[in-house]
């Protein structure tokens, strides 16, 4: 999907326009995929305005993942990023949009290891729509699994949000899409059910909600967090386990959730259809979810936090 340009982006402590946030050529990041970011959201909501949605959670983890690849980025404060995702929405005029903050080692060494490399750290917001589509949200889509599995544990850890990490989803979405589908599905290294490549999984069955636990070479995502809260808010038993495959072909609903790609209900599984195509649960989770920006779900977790 094409980047719509916004005016400013965040860079080391400084508003600078958005052509002239450019790195070097033989930045560390670019050579070895030393980067962790954060992908976040700024919703336009009824009875608070523009607001950026769970705004500490994403930052502490920025703050963690960084902390795991000795990307120093403890000059600010979580408090202080938090505030600047709130200025670069303001200062871009935006009343929604995608917040992208990244931090990343920068040019001075070379080698892998390179304990002296500099670190940097930007935040950049811009206009995105639905990232799997606004058909999709209402009808659904198509997936498929991909035959690449997704890291190992004790390889590269799948619940830091690093830039380098994103090598398998690109491997496993383009697998799908030139295949003709919306999406891929990724299986852990043991044949389990992982996640989407770049989104959590859920699956419908009698009644209950299941999702794959944190050890599945998952990202324990934000909104997968959300999701987990309002099912149980709504009544539902959630049940984190490992799942195979094949549970999820007979299972009732099936749901990807993730901050570009929010909550959106899966049409298909390898060319089978899910289920008898209706999504009571899905829709119910969906109408909470948009709910809190509408004003129709209570927020009661403190998660919209206000830009102005």
């Amino acid at each position: 999907m094409p980047i719509q340009e916004a005016k400013y982006i965040w860079r080391n402590g400084k508003m600078i326009p958005w052509a002239e946030a450019t790195v070097h050529v033989m930045s560390h990041g670019l050579h070895y995929g030393t980067s962790v970011f954060e992908g976040m959201r700024a919703y336009n909501t009824k009875h608070k305005g523009v607001c950026v949605f769970r705004n500490r959670e994403h930052i502490e983890r920025l703050f963690f993942s960084a902390r795991v690849y000795r990307i120093d980025i403890t000059k600010y404060s979580v408090d202080e990023i938090m505030q600047v995702c709130k200025d670069v929405v303001a200062k871009n005029d935006l009343e929604s949009a995608y917040i992208r903050p990244l931090a990343w080692l920068g040019y001075g060494e070379m080698g892998p290891a390179s304990f002296d490399a500099p670190s940097e750290l930007m935040v950049a917001a811009f206009p995105w729509g639905a990232y799997l589509g606004d058909e999709g949200l209402k009808s659904g889509i198509d997936v498929a699994f991909s035959s690449w599995r997704r890291n190992a544990p004790g390889t590269t850890p799948a619940g830091v949000k690093a830039g380098g990490n994103y090598l398998s989803s690109r491997l496993v979405s383009q697998e799908a899409k030139l295949a003709g589908f919306a999406e891929g599905l990724g299986l852990a290294h043991d044949g389990t059910v992982s996640e989407g490549a770049g989104e959590n999984i859920f699956i419908v069955m009698n009644g209950k909600i299941y999702t794959p636990t944190t050890a599945s070479s998952i990202l324990s995502g934000i909104t997968r967090d959300t999701v987990i809260t309002l099912a149980k808010k709504a009544g539902y038993e959630v049940i984190e386990q490992s799942i195979p495959r094949e549970m999820l072909y007979a299972a009732d609903e099936v749901f990807l959730t993730g901050t570009a790609a929010e909550i959106t209900p899966v049409r298909s599984i390898d060319r089978l259809p899910v289920g008898k195509g209706n999504r009571p649960a899905t829709s119910q989770i969906q109408d909470m979810f948009f709910g809190l920006f509408s004003g129709e779900t209570k927020d009661e977790w403190g998660w919209l936090d206000p830009v102005a």
